[in-house]
């Protein structure tokens, strides 16, 4: 995705176990110049988890340090856990002429969507229905069987806030999303670079 004027920012979100980090990792390995914002979290890091590639691992005391600091785009609490997007990490990706993904949940988006300077394309990811989102949170065994009925739980309302939006993706294939998704910032990129 090159031969472009202006940076693309591009926030993928979807409840919990529907796709979007799997998506977003796929778009940054096959596109050299996507680099993916990472969070700052509280949450502890996965067996897999790197610092500074996955999440920045703080503490609650250093997360509330970076808010009263005015240090994020957005942040809020998930499961127990905050997460946050550092303005000064978004910044230096922009001055290096980056694409930028977000990986984060809709209230991070209705946060991130205020800043008027941000130019956001939204995509939302869902699965193709509970049943299946449920086997893939049990499937992947990252989480005890607590926080993957919280994930559930939170499943309905997650979904009222497709309409902050611009587009909907249903992940039923994996490649054949991901395909989707592609074809949308490709299109995104061809009209940025038009006007």
């Amino acid at each position: 995705m090159n031969n472009k004027d202006e940076s693309i920012m591009i926030v993928l979100s979807s409840p919990s176990g529907a796709g979007k980090t799997t998506i977003t990792k796929k778009l940054q390995q096959k596109y050299q110049n996507f680099k993916i914002s990472v969070s700052h979290t509280t949450r502890k890091p996965r067996l897999n988890e790197v610092e500074g590639v996955d999440y920045f691992f703080v503490n609650k005391d250093q997360f509330k340090n970076l808010i009263d600091s005015d240090e994020f785009y957005e942040h809020a609490k998930i499961f127990d856990n905050f997460y946050g997007t550092s303005k000064k990490s978004v910044k230096n990706l922009l001055k290096n002429n980056n694409d930028v993904l977000f990986d984060i949940d809709w209230q991070g988006t209705q946060q991130l969507s205020k800043y008027k300077e941000l130019k956001l394309l939204k995509i939302y990811i869902l699965p193709p229905d509970k049943k299946e989102l449920a086997k893939r949170l049990e499937g992947r065994n990252q989480d005890k069987k607590d926080v993957v009925e919280k994930r559930l739980k939170s499943f309905e309302n997650d979904i009222t806030h497709w309409h902050d939006y611009d587009y909907i993706v249903i992940n039923d294939n994996l490649e054949s999303c991901f395909q989707q998704i592609e074809k949308i910032i490709l299109n995104s990129q061809k009209k940025i670079n038009l006007n």
